[in-house]
């Protein structure tokens, strides 16, 4: 069996690189889904805690 010297599947091309100001904003927008997805799981939590801390209407 003979191996090829390249590894499968990679070229010895190099890949364009994307523009830093892509990068910035792939990077914010994350940044911001983060935060916001914090955000929603910390509100559910206190909801979650409120609602338990009332009593049940009889």
């Amino acid at each position: 069996m003979i191996r090829s010297h390249r590894a499968a599947g990679f070229d010895s091309h190099a890949a364009p690189v994307a523009s830093s100001r892509l990068i910035n904003a792939v990077a914010a927008s994350l940044a911001i889904g983060a935060l916001s997805l914090c955000l929603i799981v910390a509100l559910t939590v206190m909801s979650i805690k409120v609602s338990m801390a009332m009593p049940l209407p009889v």
